[in-house]
This record gives C-alpha cells, sequence and structure tokens, in this order.
C-alpha cells in the first residue's frame, strides 16, 4: 500500500470484530508512535495499552459514559495515550510562543500508530469523549492527563467513502 492508498484507507472505525489482536501487530504501531516527530525531541506521550478482558471490560464502561461511544463493547483493545511532561526546552517554547506544543506532538504520536494500524489491517477510532477519572484510577496513572484513547480491532464495516470540503474551501496560496 502506497502512502495515499494509505490515508485514503485510514478511517475512524466503530464496529469491530472481537478476534484478538497479536501483540507483535501492536508493538508495530507501539514503534510508529515512538518514533514520531515532537518538539525538542520530548516525546511528552506514553501509551497504555489495555487487552486484559478485565481491566478492558472497565475501560470500556469508561468510554461509553454518558450515552456515548456505545460501540466500544466489541473492541479488543483500548490504548489509553497518557500526556507525560515536556522536556525543559519545549516547555519553555510552549510558555513563549503560548501554544501546547505537547497537544500537538500527542496528536502526531496518535496519527503515527492508527496509519501503521490501518496498513496492518486493523481499524481504530481516536476517542476524546470518556471518562477520564475513571480510566485514571483503573490504569494507576499518576497525576497526568489522558487526552484520548485509541480503540484498536478488527474492522466489521465496510470502508467508507470520504466526504471532506473541496481543496479550495481548506487551503489557499500567499495569503488567507
Amino acid at each position: 500500500m502506497n502512502f495515499e492508498q494509505l490515508i485514503n484507507a485510514r478511517q475512524s472505525d466503530r464496529k469491530y470484530d472481537t478476534q484478538p489482536i497479536d501483540r507483535a501487530l501492536l508493538v508495530r504501531c507501539l514503534e510508529a508512535a515512538r518514533i514520531a516527530p515532537s518538539a525538542c525531541n520530548s516525546q511528552p506521550w506514553k501509551f497504555v495499552v489495555v487487552d486484559d478482558p478485565k481491566l478492558l471490560a472497565g475501560m470500556k464502561e469508561a468510554a461509553a459514559g454518558m450515552g456515548m461511544n456505545k460501540w466500544v463493547t466489541d473492541v479488543p483493545v483500548i490504548v489509553a495515550v497518557v500526556l507525560e511532561k515536556m522536556n525543559l526546552t519545549a516547555r519553555i517554547g510552549s510558555v513563549i510562543k503560548d501554544k501546547e506544543y505537547s497537544l500537538l506532538d500527542v496528536g502526531i504520536a496518535v496519527e503515527h500508530f492508527c496509519l501503521q494500524a490501518t496498513e496492518l489491517g486493523l481499524g481504530t477510532c481516536i476517542i476524546g469523549w470518556f471518562d477520564e477519572k475513571k480510566v485514571k484510577k483503573l490504569l494507576d496513572i499518576p497525576k497526568r492527563r489522558v487526552p484520548l484513547l485509541i480503540s484498536v480491532g478488527y474492522p466489521a464495516s465496510e470502508h467508507r467513502k470520504k466526504v471532506r470540503k473541496p481543496l479550495e474551501e481548506m487551503s489557499s496560496w500567499n495569503k488567507y
């Protein structure tokens, strides 16, 4: 699969086969996230992979709270993305430029993970709506933020046609 095919294949999957995932495939996804670029090489992330059935049940409950994400019931793996502290140089730059570099960095790492998963035939969905307190308690996460979860599994639905804004609406040349 070339890059254009890969980015067209990548989608947010919300229906999964319950088949377990070989950890070697998940390691490849983690490696893709690990090598993602970050501000000042800070690498302000930790990916906590949850595949233990008992713990996964609690994660699904946390992800499906308040009526959202009910589709997580069949997901064989959920990854919690923990926001770690930036290194000093990145922290200083973040303050001076008033930009939260760590969140940008996490976004890049998460997409690397998801693109690798897609290439391996796995489906993913990046989840931002979940009970963060419950996730932190389940996974013994210290005083850190968990901005995202990633569901991972073998997709059980068809690939959807992408509906996007026209190029002219989402980009311009030389001025806004």
